[in-house]
C-alpha cells in the first residue's frame, strides 16, 4: 500500500486539520473560515486555487508530468444546525452548529490527496479538487455547477466519498447504478374556518382534516406504487393552533418523499396532488401543496464503480472494497454532479459507533489517511490514457 504509507507520514496533521475544522463549524453557504482555509492550504503546496464558486466553494487544480484525464473529486465543507453533545476536547465552538455528518473528515481526506499528489506529481491528467458547500439540503452542487463549475474545470471523470459509521474500519462499499434516493420536500397548508373549541359545529376543522390526510398520504406508496418499486413518503412535521379551547383556522404539514426513478417521484407528487385537491372537495377548505426537489437520485456509473473498488482493493484489500446491493434511502448532492460527469461516490467505513446527524457522532480520525489515499489513488490509476 505505497500511498497509504506515503501519507501515513503525515497523518497527525490530517488529524490537526479535521479538528480544527470540527471546532469551527459553518452552515451552508456560510462556510467562509473553512473555505479561507481550504484555499490556503492548496495554494501552499503549490495547487492552482479558485475561490467563490456556487458562493463558498472552492476548486483546486493540479496537473501531472504527463498527458491524460481530467479526474474530479469531490467532499462536502458544511456542517449541521444542530448541538454537539459528545464532551470532545476539539468539540464545536460555535453553539447549536455540529459536524454530525462527518464533512470535516471529507474536506480533511481531499485535502490530504491533494498535498500527496502536489508532492509527488508523479501521475498522469490533471486532478481538480472540488470543495462543495452546502450538501445539506441547500443545493451547494447545484450552485456551484449554475456557476460554471464543469465549464471552467472539466472532468472526465468524478469520484467522491462519505464516513460510514455502519461499516467494518476501512471497508469500501460502493452501489451501481442507482445507489441513493432522490428527494423533494413538501408542504400542505390547509385552511379551514376556526371556531371556539365547544362549538366545532362552526369550523371548518384543519386539525381533523389534515390528521385525515396524513393517514391518506400512506396509501400512495403500499397502493399507488409497484411493490418493487421502492419509495418512501413521511409526514415529518404538523402545526397548528395555539390554545386549548380555539379550533384553528389552519394546519401546515411538511414531509419528504425518496424515490429512486423520476418516473416514481412523478407519480407521487401527482397522487399527493390529487389527495390534496380531493380533501379540499370533501371538507369545503382550501389545501395548497408546494413541493421541490433537493437531491436528484445518486446514479453511480457501472464502469467507473468498478473502477473505483479496483482502486479500493489496492489500499483497503480486497476483502475489504466491495460491490454494495442494498438500495439507501438517505440522499446525497452529488447526485447533480454525476448526472453531468460519469463517476462514482463510495461509502468509507470507519470505527465510530453512533449514527450520522446524531449529536453524539464522532468521526474516527484513524480513517483519514485512507480516505486520502484512495482519493490519490484514483488520480495515479485513472489518469493515465
Amino acid at each position: 500500500m505505497p500511498v497509504l504509507d506515503r501519507i501515513a507520514d503525515f497523518a497527525d496533521d490530517l488529524t490537526e486539520i479535521r479538528r480544527d475544522f470540527h471546532r469551527h463549524p459553518e452552515l451552508g453557504f456560510q462556510e467562509v473560515r473553512t473555505s479561507g482555509r481550504v484555499a490556503e492550504l492548496l495554494e501552499s503546496w503549490g495547487i492552482e486555487v479558485t475561490r467563490g464558486i456556487g458562493g463558498t466553494g472552492v476548486v483546486g487544480v493540479l496537473h501531472g508530468t504527463r498527458p491524460g484525464r481530467r479526474i474530479g473529486l469531490r467532499a462536502d465543507m458544511d456542517a449541521l444546525p444542530m448541538q454537539e453533545m459528545t464532551n470532545l476536547p476539539w468539540a464545536s465552538e460555535t453553539p447549536g452548529v455540529f459536524h454530525g455528518c462527518g464533512h470535516d473528515g471529507h474536506t480533511t481526506m481531499l485535502l490530504g490527496a491533494a498535498r500527496y499528489l502536489a508532492g509527488t506529481r508523479d501521475f498522469a491528467g490533471t486532478a481538480v479538487f472540488i470543495f462543495q458547500p452546502a450538501e445539506e439540503g441547500l443545493g451547494g452542487a447545484r450552485a456551484m455547477i449554475r456557476d460554471g463549475l464543469f465549464e471552467r474545470f472539466p472532468c472526465d471523470e468524478l469520484y467522491g466519498m462519505h464516513n460510514a459509521p455502519d461499516h467494518a474500519p476501512g471497508r469500501v462499499g460502493v452501489k451501481p447504478g442507482p445507489a441513493m434516493a432522490g428527494s423533494d420536500f413538501f408542504d400542505i397548508t390547509v385552511r379551514g374556518r376556526g371556531s371556539h373549541g365547544a362549538m366545532p359545529q362552526d369550523s371548518i376543522d384543519p386539525v381533523v382534516i389534515g390528521a385525515a390526510l396524513v393517514g391518506q398520504v400512506q396509501s400512495i406508496v403500499s397502493r399507488n406504487l409497484a411493490p418493487t418499486d421502492p419509495a418512501v413518503v413521511s409526514v415529518t412535521k404538523f402545526q397548528s393552533g395555539s390554545a386549548y379551547n380555539v379550533i384553528p383556522d389552519s394546519a401546515l404539514l411538511s414531509g419528504t418523499i425518496r424515490y429512486f426513478d423520476a418516473g416514481t417521484g412523478r407519480t407521487i407528487a401527482a397522487r399527493l396532488q390529487a389527495l390534496c385537491d380531493g380533501f379540499a372537495r370533501a371538507h369545503g377548505c382550501e389545501i395548497e401543496l408546494r413541493l421541490w426537489n433537493v437531491f436528484d437520485v445518486l446514479y453511480n456509473d457501472p464502469a467507473r464503480s468498478a473502477d473505483m473498488i479496483a482502486c479500493a482493493a489496492d489500499i483497503v484489500g480486497a476483502d475489504n472494497s466491495f460491490e454494495k446491493t442494498t438500495l439507501q434511502t438517505g440522499s446525497e448532492d452529488m447526485a447533480d454532479m454525476l448526472r453531468l460527469v460519469p463517476g462514482a461516490y463510495c461509502t468509507l467505513g470507519h470505527g465510530g459507533d453512533v449514527p450520522l446527524h446524531n449529536p453524539g457522532f464522532v468521526l474516527d480520525d484513524a480513517i483519514l489517511p485512507v480516505g486520502a489515499s484512495l482519493y490519490a489513488h484514483l488520480v495515479e490509476t485513472r489518469g493515465a490514457l
